[in-house]
């Protein structure tokens, strides 16, 4: 399988200042992304994201700050991304403002990830879906409507086993329902919300207990991923050496924090405790002033903008991250934590020599 020389072709992070117009194209993601989860740093506001599988437009956000189907949190008022381009994406204000999206003088990050376009039809599993899949990265985007029957099955695409597995109801039909997230340091057993601080819980009715495979992924009947005539959206990973890196480590409540290898330089980084009531704490090496004791993490389950504290002082490393606080969000002494990292240099590129990320 064949290694992935320059990771900024499949994901990117994207730093801009809003200046007020509408519409406005961002640009310079190096791609056109089919995932885009987008943040506004500077002040409180809705955390979105749009995929090409669902499309893009006024009704088509998701919010991970929030557990509500498309369209929640006014995006008709406060903004959108209309569009996905070559080089990014164009975005529209709302008859407010443009707060979510390019606010004056406001500062946003956005996170972008390639898979396959609007996607194609998938009938491994038992139920039908529509899938957009990046084998080289090993991401897919996956959309598929309910059975509400325990084991049923939905193809993903990936051809390798998924780490981890965001799924989300987005018609309006199932009312609001959190993120599920299944992910290979809890097991199948556990599930955890992405809209929330909450630790892991245990219950059959999210994951059938059932590891996915390089095919499917397998549901219970619990409505949050599996309620009748209900549509999902399912945001898949599968491990990529080089390029991505989904595991867990435990913390040892020391400012000398513990170093965790992914065999890669990262480029963006998300840490969530499942045993201790903390925020899911995202980093990145476009906002950071790396390696210099301080962090300044978003916090993808709330709505508040970026937070600078030494507390979460992480440094990004040429084979990994290293802990450098105590802080229970990224390390409390023996508590279970998890975390998915994406590249910015792998170690060695497919030509065994040291690769460049450009």
């Amino acid at each position: 399988m064949a290694q992935i020389d320059k990771p900024n072709l499949h994901f990117n992070t994207v730093i801009y200042t809003g200046n007020g117009t509408s519409p406005r194209t961002i640009s310079g993601v190096g791609f056109q992304p089919d995932l885009v989860f987008g943040a506004r740093r500077d002040d409180a506001a809705g955390k979105n994201l749009y995929d090409a599988v669902r499309g893009a437009g006024s009704t088509k956000n998701l919010q991970s700050n929030g557990n509500g189907a498309e369209g929640s949190g006014s995006p008709g008022t406060y903004g959108y991304l209309n569009a996905f381009a070559s080089d990014g994406f164009t975005v529209t204000a709302g008859s407010s403002d443009n707060a979510y999206w390019n606010n004056n003088t406001a500062t946003y990050v956005t996170w972008n990830w390639k898979a396959n376009g609007s996607g194609s039809s998938n009938t491994t599993g038992s139920i039908n879906s529509t899938v957009s899949v990046n084998t080289t990265s090993n991401f897919s985007i996956v959309k598929y409507t309910g059975n509400g029957t325990s084991g049923a099955t939905v193809g993903h695409g990936l051809g390798a086993v998924p780490k981890m597995i965001i799924v989300k109801q987005f018609s309006s039909n199932g009312g609001s329902e959190n993120w599920g997230v299944y992910h290979v340091g809890m097991g199948n057993t556990k599930y955890i919300f992405l809209n929330s601080n909450a630790v892991a819980g245990t219950n059959s009715g999210y994951w059938n207990d059932t590891t996915p495979s390089s095919t499917v992924f397998t549901l219970g009947n619990n409505d949050v991923v599996n309620n009748n005539t209900v549509e999902y959206i399912a945001y898949c990973f599968a491990e990529k050496k080089g390029f991505s890196s989904f595991g867990k480590y435990t913390g040892n409540g020391d400012a000398d924090g513990p170093f965790v290898y992914t065999g890669f330089k990262p480029a963006y980084i998300v840490i969530k405790s499942s045993t201790y009531a903390g925020n899911w704490l995202c980093l990145d090496n476009k906002r950071e002033i790396q390696n210099i004791g301080s962090g300044t993490p978003i916090n993808l389950n709330e709505s508040n903008g970026e937070d600078t504290n030494t507390a979460y002082a992480i440094d990004f490393l040429s084979n990994g991250f290293k802990l450098k606080n105590s802080n229970g969000n990224i390390q409390n002494n023996n508590e279970s934590m998890f975390y998915w990292a994406f590249a910015e240099n792998p170690i060695v590129g497919s030509n065994n020599i040291a690769a460049t990320a450009q």
